[in-house]
């Protein structure tokens, strides 16, 4: 089942407007629920960053307190593009404002696909 949860009447309708305009023109009808998002539970901490985690040495390299894990907009950007989320263009965007060391920046580099940095 897929969902879309939302937290005040305002976001109700605006899903629900999706929605229909989504169904237009569709064979079957979509199967999403819209529900009032109750109480929510972040996930383990074992599963915030996941993908970023896998990279260990990189992971470890930015000494992130579990806090910083779960709240920090960085690491999450980072998170998407170690998994395959946003383009080697974007990134070299972007890459200025992560802060990020010049060994970190190019092992970045290296798993999204733009070779080590010049």
């Amino acid at each position: 089942m897929s969902a879309i949860f939302y937290h005040d009447e305002n976001q109700k309708a605006l899903a629900e407007e999706t929605m229909q305009k989504e169904s237009g023109g569709r064979k079957r009808p979509i199967q999403t629920k819209i529900v009032a998002a109750e109480r929510f539970y972040d996930a383990e901490d074992y599963h915030q960053k996941y993908l970023l985690r896998q990279q260990r040495g990189l992971f470890n390299s930015l000494q992130l307190s579990q806090k910083e894990v779960i709240n920090s907009h960085i690491a999450a950007r980072l998170n998407g593009y170690v998994g395959g989320y946003g383009s080697p263009n974007k990134f070299e965007k972007e890459l200025p404002n992560f802060g990020l060391s010049v060994e970190q920046a190019s092992y970045l580099n290296q798993l999204i696909g733009r070779g080590p940095m010049s």
